[in-house]
């Protein structure tokens, strides 16, 4: 059987660090296996939040990689504040730790890049794509976001394309994202951003999300939805050796609205009234911590038990999280959110350590802990319940009894979700 060619519009790709980048490097490493022939279009000069030069390595011999230029405005808003860099994440300060730079910036991004920044490159990039389809055959094409603006590139190549299959592939949902309502939008705004969103689903022929209440959520909308969760590519082997201390571990990027503040009150009053889990606690943090947040720590007797390693490629992240007793992951905490799967959460899987999870109270984080019995899933308003967890965990950690044995996360694999995604297409 001939393989069939799909070429993958994304904004994300190595030597981009963080999730954003791992879900369809992956695919592309697996779907030859599958019949089909990936090809890449990504921007040539994009302004990465994070680097991880290490993930270059793992991008498969003989992918076809086309790239043209990209002018993205985030060095303006930086003239309001150094802060605004995390506007390239999707991230900002919120409520009383907003400066009236902040606030302008924010309203700035919210009413003037519709859908994001990153939408300078959708008209050139639309006019270079249509020649390069009409000399190169496809049988498919995909846009993933963030940066929706993405999707605005498919559109447009479907009504010049219309027997071309379109995948959109939204990795975090668009207007019912947790930070949508803190864009400051007005009226007309928000109704530009829902009519492009409306029109992306309704136009694709299939539009994947990376959690199951997204997909409902998409389907209700009009969205021909499918979910293929993202995954862990491999499953090391667990370490068996006992830490010198019970390690609690954060991986990744942690901002103001994920913060996990009742913990970090519950730590300290253990740290307080108990000494033997003073003496034998440590609060881990791989990747980059929102200043705010580890401010708020120093205030805190917690603060003495930190260690803080910043960011660190993904190789050497993953070697952290297999050294940890106890992996933390945090949701936002209204319940729109319920629908987020970081997509830490199956690197977690693989390690066999307990995983100790905040969000809504019904999420599909929980669903999928539930399923695993990998962990335990808490509100932000769970303390006692949150403190009984922690010293069992500490009692099991002292006792050498934290792993859970084997765990049934085959569907959870980048090559069983690479094998869905060639079902779909």
């Amino acid at each position: 059987m001939d393989s069939k060619k799909i070429l993958i519009i994304t904004y994300y790709w190595p030597p981009a660090g963080g999730p954003g980048v791992q879900r369809w490097l992956k695919f592309a490493k697996y779907l030859p296996e599958f019949g089909w022939t990936p090809a890449i279009f990504t921007p040539e000069n994009p302004s990465y939040p994070i680097v991880d030069e290490t993930l270059v390595k793992e991008v498969p011999d003989g992918l076809e990689i086309v790239r043209t230029k990209i002018w993205e405005p985030y060095h303006l808003a930086e003239l309001f504040g150094k802060d605004n860099k995390k506007f390239k994440a999707g991230q900002f300060d919120v409520g009383k730790n907003q400066t009236w730079k902040s606030k302008l910036s924010i309203w700035v991004r919210g009413n003037f890049f519709i859908p994001d920044a990153r939408v300078f490159w959708v008209k050139p990039s639309v006019k270079y794509l249509k020649k390069y389809l009409k000399e190169n055959h496809f049988d498919a094409f995909v846009t993933t976001g963030p940066p929706h603006s993405l999707h605005l590139i498919g559109l447009e190549l479907k009504k010049e394309f219309p027997g071309l299959k379109w995948i959109a592939d939204f990795r975090d949902p668009w207007t019912e994202i947790s930070y949508y309502k803190h864009l400051k939008l007005s009226k007309t705004a928000d109704q530009k951003h829902r009519k492009l969103e409306h029109q992306v689903f309704n136009s694709a022929d299939i539009t994947l999300a990376t959690s199951f209440t997204d997909a409902e959520n998409f389907r209700k909308k009009g969205a021909n939805a499918v979910c293929i969760t993202n995954g862990f590519d491999s499953n090391a082997e667990e370490s068996k050796i006992r830490n010198r201390k019970f390690t609690l571990s954060y991986i990744g990027v942690l901002e103001q609205l994920r913060n996990p503040e009742l913990l970090w009150k519950v730590l300290d009053r253990l740290i307080h009234h108990n000494s033997e889990f003073r003496n034998n606690f440590e609060l881990k943090f791989v990747g980059r911590i929102d200043d705010r947040i580890l401010h708020h720590i120093k205030d805190l007797e917690l603060k003495n038990s930190v260690r803080n390693l910043g960011y660190l490629n993904h190789r050497a992240a993953q070697t952290e999280m297999h050294t940890s007793d106890l992996l933390l992951i945090t949701n936002f905490p209204d319940e729109n959110s319920q629908g987020i799967i970081p997509g830490k959460i199956f690197e977690y899987l693989a390690t066999g350590r307990q995983i100790l999870s905040f969000g809504p109270p019904q999420s599909d984080v929980k669903r999928i802990l539930e399923e695993t019995g990998a962990g335990q899933h808490f509100s932000y308003e769970d303390e006692d319940e949150l403190k009984a967890y922690m010293l069992e965990q500490f009692r099991n950690w002292k006792e050498g009894n934290l792993t859970n044995g084997k765990r049934d996360i085959t569907q959870y694999s980048r090559k069983f979700l690479t094998g869905k995604l060639a079902e779909i297409l």
